[in-house]
């Protein structure tokens, strides 16, 4: 895939859409786009847990029975998980059957119910590693964009002292993506313009 933008009906998107239509919209509405909401923020991690070695676009498509099988990834709920639960996730064939994620979001979630104690909320705690708003790049080519960052670095760290796990600084970098606190989308992608003509959100 080249890494250049990606012109689709007129539109100007960045290049790992593809033709998808699931994709495009994620990248239209929800790739950078801050989040502050701790229950969507919990769905984003374990997301990202869920994606590791996988693409992306495997992810949307069973997000709906994600969704379904965790709870509405309500962290309260997916904390008290026992063995009984694992199996029944193991078993159940519209998600990704990895014991060791499934296992590892079980954990996580405990360790976000802990961030949500020491700090008010994962919201909180999260923004307070860009106190001033959402990092902006608007790199040229997608060839240009990081797979880490120290920002992701510093982020991985913390996360893995809390006692997460599948919390790595690619996972992490494509999290903050994800949850908005970094920004992404190339200069020439229409949705980068449409961004930096608004008041961003923060």
């Amino acid at each position: 895939m080249s890494g250049q933008p990606l012109t689709i009906a007129g539109r100007t998107v960045c290049p790992w859409v593809g033709n998808d239509s699931l994709y495009l919209a994620y990248h239209d509405e929800e790739w950078g786009v801050p989040v502050h909401d701790d229950r969507h923020l919990f769905e984003l991690l374990a997301l990202e847990a869920m994606q590791a070695g996988l693409s992306w676009i495997t992810i949307l498509r069973r997000r709906d029975a994600f969704r379904q099988a965790f709870d509405g990834f309500d962290p309260q709920t997916v904390s008290r998980y026992d063995e009984q639960k694992v199996l029944s996730l193991l078993a159940d064939a519209g998600i990704i059957r990895n014991r060791r994620k499934i296992e590892a979001i079980i954990r996580n979630a405990a360790a976000f119910l802990q961030v949500q104690a020491d700090f008010g909320s994962f919201d909180r705690y999260l923004w307070s590693f860009t106190p001033d708003g959402p990092i902006v790049g608007r790199w040229a080519s997608a060839n240009d964009i990081p797979a880490a960052t120290p920002l992701a670095d510093a982020l991985s760290r913390d996360l893995r002292q809390r006692g997460f796990s599948f919390v790595g600084p690619t996972i992490c970098y494509a999290f903050l993506q994800a949850a908005g606190l970094v920004d992404d989308h190339l200069a020439a992608c229409d949705r980068a313009r449409q961004t930096d003509s608004d008041d961003y959100p923060a």
